[in-house]
């Protein structure tokens, strides 16, 4: 699933959800049949229109119920709907096995709507190698509650064409928002409308950006108070990266004169040629190549300027409260075959790429979530059957920056932010003290409904 499209859907659970009390059941009826078999309900199945993945995922249920003999798999279509998802919890319809966003496993958890599997993860092979914080997502006090399955975490996606005929190195991309602001100056000095660097400002999507920015350079949007929640970036943290950003739209000039942007503008931008760098997931250059009819050569993709933290997202799956202990460990079985197999990474990447889907970006089918001699396996693998110039994202692979999700109630958040930013690229006199102070005031009330 694309990360904003994974970000905006958890949003709206978060929004939705908000209230259920703690109430889910297991659909499965009997923990074993007459045959002795145990049924698990699971969600994460593609819908018919995504013929590939819906392939993938119907051989491997075949491949795996053929191997595991006592297990019958029931997919489910769709990965979290957040229409449904309430009533299914409060209807008692809420599969074995279900997918969770990184955004949700503590409201999840804190409702109690997740088992606790502690004891059973013990047994899922190669669960210490995933990396820690992506388990943390998914666990609380000590207790386990999910596992993760892939993750995205954010970086700079930069045109390597424009970096050269700028006089830039593209195989030495900026590490700092001071050399992104020099870069952008040399982009946006070609001429011919070229914008040396974009951000988006509407939708939610400025609040979100505004967000990776300020991991970026080691700050954050919300603190834990006590046993609350308050706004925490009305500070150093807060007036460096917007002054920051008013400098290279104000002063630099080298943002361009098109503002209230949001995602599609600045792929559109990026697809034509016209723009030289915008913060974003490894999973938007499939999007630049397939829509705009690119190259993956004329991409780059480094970390995240300064990496003293990144917004990272992500997916992975968590077990209905009400589920026996056969079905649990039945469960977990099927998640660690399918999304936590190392013996299966050469065969993902070569079937996917014998049908043609691109390889050597950090995304799934060879997602970015193990550490040491899995992680290098990976990584080798992944070279030798790439499908386009895995050198390109070499610097983003190799820098690890902290990884934080996001605030709590983000899209509320990211509402009240959103404001700030259209502020700072759109009013040479926007004053950043008073616009943060503002934007604190009114995003205080929406953590504190935060449980």
């Amino acid at each position: 699933m694309n990360s904003f499209r994974l970000r905006r859907a958890a949003g709206l659970l978060l929004a939705t959800g908000m209230g259920l009390t703690a109430v889910a059941c297991s659909q499965g009826g009997d923990d074993a049949a007459s045959n002795g078999k145990v049924t698990i309900v699971v969600n994460g199945l593609p819908p018919q229109t995504q013929a590939f993945d819906r392939k993938i995922f119907d051989e491997d249920v075949a491949e795996f119920e053929a191997a595991n003999p006592d297990i019958d798999v029931e997919p489910r279509e769709g990965f979290m709907d957040p229409q449904t998802f309430s009533a299914k919890l409060a209807g008692g319809q809420l599969e074995d096995v279900y997918y969770a966003y990184f955004t949700d496993p503590a409201n999840i958890i804190a409702r109690r709507q997740a088992a606790d599997i502690t004891e059973y993860v013990k047994d899922v092979p190669h669960y210490d190698a995933i990396r820690r914080e992506l388990r943390d997502v998914f666990s609380a006090d000590g207790k386990v509650y999910g596992v993760p399955t892939a993750n995205y975490s954010m970086g700079l996606v930069y045109n390597r064409e424009l970096f050269t005929r700028a006089g830039l190195d593209p195989d030495q991309p900026p590490k700092t928002w001071d050399e992104v602001r020099e870069a952008a100056r040399k982009i946006t000095a070609l001429g011919d409308n070229k914008v040396g660097f974009a951000e988006y400002s509407r939708d939610n999507q400025g609040g979100w950006h505004f967000t990776a920015w300020m991991y970026s350079v080691g700050g954050q949007i919300a603190r834990r108070d006590g046993d609350k929640w308050v706004a925490d970036f009305n500070n150093d943290k807060g007036r460096e990266v917007l002054d920051h950003l008013k400098a290279m739209r104000w002063t630099d000039k080298t943002m361009g004169e098109k503002q209230l942007l949001v995602i599609e503008d600045v792929q559109q931008m990026m697809g034509a040629g016209q723009l030289g760098m915008y913060l974003a997931a490894p999973d938007n250059i499939p999007t630049l190549v397939n829509q705009f009819d690119g190259d993956y050569a004329d991409y780059g993709l480094t970390a995240i300027p300064d990496a003293k933290g990144t917004l990272i997202g992500g997916e992975g799956y968590m077990v209905n409260p009400k589920a026996s202990p056969e079905k649990i460990r039945a469960g977990l079985k099927w998640i660690s075959w399918k999304y936590l197999n190392p013996d299966r990474i050469e065969k993902n990447l070569q079937r996917y790429k014998e049908r043609g889907q691109p390889i050597g970006l950090p995304v799934p089918p060879a997602a970015d979530i193990w550490t040491g001699d899995i992680a290098d396996r990976q990584t080798r693998l992944k070279e030798s059957l790439a499908t386009m110039p895995v050198g390109n994202f070499k610097s983003y692979v190799d820098t690890k920056p902290t990884g934080k999700v996001e605030p709590p109630n983000a899209q509320q958040v990211y509402a009240v932010l959103d404001n700030v930013m259209q502020a700072v690229l759109t009013k040479p006199d926007a004053d950043v003290a008073q616009l943060l102070a503002d934007a604190e005031a009114k995003v205080n009330p929406v953590l504190a409904q935060v449980k």
